[in-house]
């Protein structure tokens, strides 16, 4: 099979099924890439809008086209050289409403450990029972022949289950916090092959070429299920769901090609924010919302309280399993500083893991101490347990909590970023370069990412202009108020997703309200303050914020494709997120996941410039591979530091092919020190043509003639 070049991530919907994404076949291949990526393909919750609540893994979902249309779709995109890369949920399958719709789990619920899907499922017996949380009002569940209902759930009589109130915990691992879906047990290779069939046969009819997997982190053992996989699929390309905090790096011993690219995203992101714009922000917004300038003590509360309010049946089955007090549990799994250890039962456990864990220990009161040792050196299930529990608490506590706590510049505030981390420079960038595998997946925006990289552009420039943007806030801050916390971060992404209705603006920020916890909640909603809010986003769009975007749009913009132009031209296979090849100013889901308009047509100069440098790239990548060369390139002068370039291919062999990548940084700075000057790069020796301007180039260029037309330049050998 192939390994692709480039990947274009499409989400299918009921809408947008197999059929949609064949007739854009010629789209995509005339665009550049050579694998369409989809979001999860198996049969689901009817009506689901992402798919990753799986109901059944033996049928590919009717409501996409089923098996025939995904033949046909996959035939269609062959026929223009295109391959397909799947997305593949080994973590969790749905407990739907009704609970009767998904066969294995309603076979558990009657039979119990006698069924045989009991070791599907990863479930805390208590008395040969599992407890099921749906019950919410004084409404007694009903006995109606062979099923027992409650409201639009039902279960099977006699069954192993027992029903408690929707708030606890439920008798199972389940995603996150997330009860309505369950934990599967892959660990066991029979429950892989069975959850596995259909995924299986596609590659060996040659229909799949690619595999993403989701979430490892939940699994009893990621680096078990990956070796299986592969020896399975004889190494078809993969990459995984796994969130990289700071310098983590993804374990050598896991058998598969990399990351799903936001540890990428967040070393590229830095390079355009600039350091110097720190203190101001951080000063702005603790002066307007009330929030310390320390970011670690509101993760570790957010992380705090989110172990209070959902994790009490996770917490008490570790206590349990440890024989340890559930306050020593929490207090360490509030300590982990990243989403797991890495630590095989049975193993010796890595220097890298004890660290992690040690210093976790390190911040806890000595009653932790015997819980820190288990989890090196304990009990398989101890082992197991905590590392499954660390990713819910991370991922709860910082991404769904203290992100929406802390943001003094909120495009630093995304998976597996650190807020208080301002910029990076580019020789950090090229040593992550140089170790970054050279088929990991790279991107920009996801399904999942908090604002899409164009939003994530205009915020960048506020690192550069803190003193404008602080005038700015406090004259719309003057006309409309509603809450200081929430109203900074609301002043952040309008301007930075402008043109924003109030509709889309008020959803953005009841998720927003709901995820911080401070005023309302999903599980403790307030109908109050929620309308208050709703108010306020309708008064704030009619704000002149419009004013500072347009006035800040050509920074912005040269941000937007220098960030492209590296992301596509870096190391990596390079992931085009829906939409993306042109601007996009969405939020967060389910903001980034409305339909999208094929094929994509300019609107304008900046739209242009991005839709040229996209396909012009994922072209370039095409006739260059993944694993092409990469060499950092200096430009010599004054300015030197507002340049990043690198080399692709063998620059030295005439008559290879081989291209040079160069991209603006902090414009704002650039533009104040009077542009480029006397700046130059010097091209590797040949003779090089601009694909976005067909300009030809040899030697050393003036930056402010390569860069006279775009921010960007990516040239390739014209001498082969």
């Amino acid at each position: 099979m192939s390994r692709p070049t480039s990947t274009y991530r499409l989400q299918l919907t009921p809408d947008f099924g197999f059929a949609q994404v064949a007739a854009l076949a010629e789209y995509l291949r005339d665009l550049g890439v050579s694998h369409v990526y989809l979001s999860p393909i198996l049969q689901a919750v009817p009506g689901s809008r992402h798919g990753y609540d799986v109901t059944d893994h033996s049928r590919i979902r009717e409501e996409f086209g089923g098996a025939k249309g995904f033949r046909e779709m996959a035939e269609r995109l062959a026929a223009h050289d295109l391959a397909l890369v799947v997305d593949v949920v080994p973590n969790h399958m749905t407990v739907p409403v009704p609970e009767s719709g998904n066969a294995p789990l309603w076979s558990v619920l009657g039979e119990g450990v006698a069924s045989p899907y009991a070791s599907w499922f990863d479930i805390d017996w208590v008395d040969g029972a599992v407890a099921m949380p749906v019950l919410g009002d004084s409404v007694a569940p009903v006995a109606d022949g062979d099923v027992l209902r409650y409201h639009d759930h039902e279960f099977p009589l006699p069954g192993h289950y027992r029903l408690v109130d929707w708030r606890e915990g439920p008798g199972y691992r389940r995603f996150f916090d997330v009860s309505s879906l369950i934990g599967l047990r892959v660990e066991d290779p029979a429950v892989l092959f069975a959850t596995h069939e259909v995924i299986f046969w596609l590659l060996d009819e040659g229909l799949v070429e690619g595999l993403r997997i989701d979430h490892p982190d939940g699994l009893a053992d990621p680096r078990g299920y990956l070796e299986r996989l592969r020896a399975r699929t004889g190494g078809v390309w993969t990459v995984v769901e796994k969130i990289l905090i700071g310098e983590e790096r993804l374990p050598a011993d896991w058998p598969c090609d990399g990351t799903t690219g936001y540890d990428v995203l967040n070393r590229i992101t830095g390079l355009f924010v600039d350091p110097a714009g720190k203190d101001r922000l951080v000063e702005l917004f603790t002066r307007l919302t009330g929030m310390p300038a320390d970011y670690e003590r509101v993760a570790l509360r957010a992380k705090r309280d989110v172990l209070e309010l959902f994790f009490g049946a996770e917490i008490g089955r570790l206590a349990r399993a440890a024989d340890c007090e559930p306050a020593a549990v929490a207090e360490m799994l509030t300590a982990m500083p990243v989403y797991r250890a890495y630590v095989v039962p049975g193993e010796p456990p890595p220097p890298e893991s004890v660290e992690i864990v040690e210093r976790a220990a390190a911040r806890c009161s000595p009653a932790v101490r015997p819980l820190a040792d288990q989890a090196l050196y304990g009990s398989a299930e101890v082992i197991t347990r905590f590392q499954q529990t660390c990713g819910p608490v991370m991922a709860k506590g910082v991404e769904d909590t203290a992100l929406y706590r802390w943001f003094p510049l909120a495009c630093l505030n995304e998976v597996g970023g650190e807020p208080d981390r301002f910029g990076r420079s580019t020789a950090e960038f090229h040593a992550f370069c140089a170790e970054l595998p050279p088929y990991a997946m790279t991107t920009l925006s996801t399904h999942d990412t908090k604002r899409s990289e164009d939003v994530r552009a205009r915020l960048a420039v506020l690192s550069e202009l803190p003193e404008a943007w602080e005038e700015a806030v406090r004259g719309w801050s003057r006309e409309v108020r509603f809450d200081p916390h929430l109203d900074y971060l609301a002043w952040q992404n309008l301007m930075a997703a402008w043109p924003l209705p109030a509709e889309r603006l008020a959803g953005y920020l009841l998720k927003a309200a709901r995820e911080a916890k401070t005023r309302t909640s999903w599980v403790a909603p307030d109908p109050v303050y929620e309308q208050g809010l709703r108010e306020f986003a309708r008064k704030a769009v009619e704000q002149p914020v419009g004013r500072f975007t347009e006035h800040i749009e050509r920074y912005a913009r040269s941000n937007s494709l220098s960030q492209k132009l590296v992301q596509l031209m870096m190391p990596g296979v390079p992931d085009v997120y829906q939409g993306n090849e042109t601007t996009d100013f969405s939020l967060v889901d389910p903001d980034n996941r409305r339909p999208v308009t094929f094929p994509r047509t300019p609107e304008g100069p900046w739209d242009a410039a991005k839709l040229l440098v996209t396909t012009q790239a994922l072209r370039l990548r095409r006739r260059l591979g993944p694993a092409a060369p990469y060499t950092p390139l200096r430009a010599e002068g004054d300015a030197a530091e507002h340049a990043v370039a690198f080399a692709r291919g063998p620059v030295g062999e005439r008559g290879q092919s081989a291209a040079v990548a160069v991209a603006t940084r902090l414009p704002v700075r650039l533009a104040r020190r009077g542009g480029w000057h006397a700046t130059a790069l010097t091209l590797p020796p040949g003779h090089w043509r601009d694909l976005l301007t067909g300009d030809l180039y040899t030697g050393r260029i003036p930056l402010a003639h390569l860069l006279g037309r775009h921010p960007v330049a990516l040239v390739e050998r014209h001498d082969l």
